[in-house]
């Protein structure tokens, strides 16, 4: 499977393969020594699974899921973990590269196999988990952000719509999610699905 994802990215001249890894440990420590701008991870590994390897490379990488599970507690548990990413693995060989793109411009990606569960499950039909973060600590510009990641918006329709550089909407997601205590945007867009019946 790896030699087949390997080939399939590294056909592009815009994505290079930089490492490989057989379980999740080796996978932490390679992402660790290499700072690549995705790591490609899969859930069930040997020695560390993929969900405890993204929480230990939370802030060091994106990380993008990709599994042949769609299950409920994988797709939780990722995105919580601070995947920017979910993908399943009968994901063809152009929507696999167009989402390393995606998540290497800083933007989420989620299956959209798993999509409308996600949403419903962080729309009550889930109770979340753990406190809501404060938002109260955001300057104006970065609450309009945080809303538009809420609507799913990349960072370069969030420049449009804000009308503003696309690498100023980079750092205000950057800031937005250091202040929230985020590990993710993805997360920054179900915290704001939870926050949107109290927005004005």
């Amino acid at each position: 499977m790896r030699s087949g994802i390997v080939l399939i990215l590294d056909g592009h001249d815009d994505i290079e393969v930089v490492g490989q890894a057989e379980d999740g440990e080796r996978a932490v420590a390679m992402a660790r020594d290499l700072r690549p701008d995705v790591v490609l991870m899969d859930v069930r590994m040997p020695r560390l699974d993929g969900i405890s390897a993204t929480r230990a490379l939370s802030g060091i990488t994106d990380v993008l899921i990709l599994t042949t599970f769609d299950l409920d507690e994988y797709v939780f548990g990722a995105l919580r973990a601070g995947a920017a990413g979910f993908l399943l693995k009968n994901t063809d060989a152009d929507g696999l590269v167009e989402a390393v793109r995606v998540v290497a411009r800083g933007d989420g990606l989620i299956s959209p196999a798993v999509t409308r569960r996600l949403i419903a499950a962080f729309r009550g039909a889930a109770p979340p988990r753990g406190p809501v973060p404060e938002v109260g600590g955001l300057t104006p510009r970065e609450r309009e952000v945080l809303a538009c990641i809420g609507r799913g918006l990349s960072n370069a329709e969030i420049a449009v719509e804000l009308d503003m550089a696309e690498a100023t909407t980079k750092t205000h997601v950057s800031r937005l999610l250091n202040k929230l205590g985020l590990r993710s945007r993805v997360q920054a867009a179900i915290l704001a699905q939870e926050l949107s019946p109290d927005q004005p």
